[in-house]
């Protein structure tokens, strides 16, 4: 029965992992948005948590700003590294998006 505890726990935990980003605002759509690589760091100190961040993208779809609004150092130093790689449609204006990247 622990076995098959530890099992889902594992198992919700992988999910929980993998999970991308949850946008709390969504008028621009990403063209390109690689998911954040888990680091091994953080792995080693069975760190999980939530970095949120919020995106100020121009009108070419370029990610202008980003700015974290929470997050552990090594957690946040992942997602900026995936952003620097982001591209959204471009639209008329300059925008915003909240994200949210669950570990």
């Amino acid at each position: 029965m622990r076995a098959v505890k530890r099992s889902m726990a594992v198992a919700g935990l992988a999910l929980l992992f993998t999970a991308g980003p949850a946008q709390a605002q969504s008028a621009r759509k990403p063209i390109s948005s690689p998911e954040p690589a888990f680091p091994d760091l953080a792995k080693k100190m069975h760190l999980t948590g939530v970095v949120k961040v919020t995106l100020t993208i121009a009108p070419d779809g370029q990610v202008k700003n980003i700015e974290f609004h929470g997050g552990h150092p090594v957690l946040i130093e992942a997602v900026q590294r995936a952003l620097k790689q982001w591209k959204y449609a471009p639209t008329g204006s300059e925008s915003t998006v909240l994200l949210e990247f669950k570990f």
